[in-house]
């Protein structure tokens, strides 16, 4: 049986992303391995094993396009109204909460924000199918 294990996204500015999803998703360096030519940072945090795999390529100066394939990472959270108000302090400039309904019942609630290299981050209230 397979199992995910992490998902890798480009990014600019390691510093600048690593103290992003330290302070939005409570991730910190599980392990960082340094090449010749990028870096690979790997974040977790102790509620899952999934880890997100940041890759620094050394020389890239222009931002990443993200072109029409990518959409977003979600996070499931206990409380997100709690978790948009942090974000907020934080400047991290979330997106409204929204409902998305189905059948005449509350599938999901949920917010976007936008790590510093434009990468959406889905933040779902746990919920039914998300949790």
């Amino acid at each position: 049986m397979a199992k995910a294990i992490h998902m890798m996204i480009r990014v600019l500015d390691e510093a600048k992303s690593i103290d992003f999803y330290r302070n939005a998703l409570g991730l910190e360096i599980a392990d960082r391995f340094d090449f010749d030519s990028f870096t690979l940072v790997y974040l977790r945090n102790p509620e899952a094993d999934f880890e997100l795999e940041l890759t620094i390529n050394k020389g890239q100066a222009e931002p990443y396009t993200h072109g029409t394939g990518y959409g977003h990472i979600a996070v499931a959270v206990d409380d997100l109204d709690g978790e948009h108000a942090r974000f907020t302090s934080l400047g991290l400039n979330p997106a409204d909460i929204k409902e998305f309904h189905r059948d005449g019942a509350l599938m999901a609630r949920f917010f976007f924000v936008q790590d510093p290299d434009g990468y959406k981050i889905e933040m779902l209230q746990t919920h039914g199918r998300y949790r």
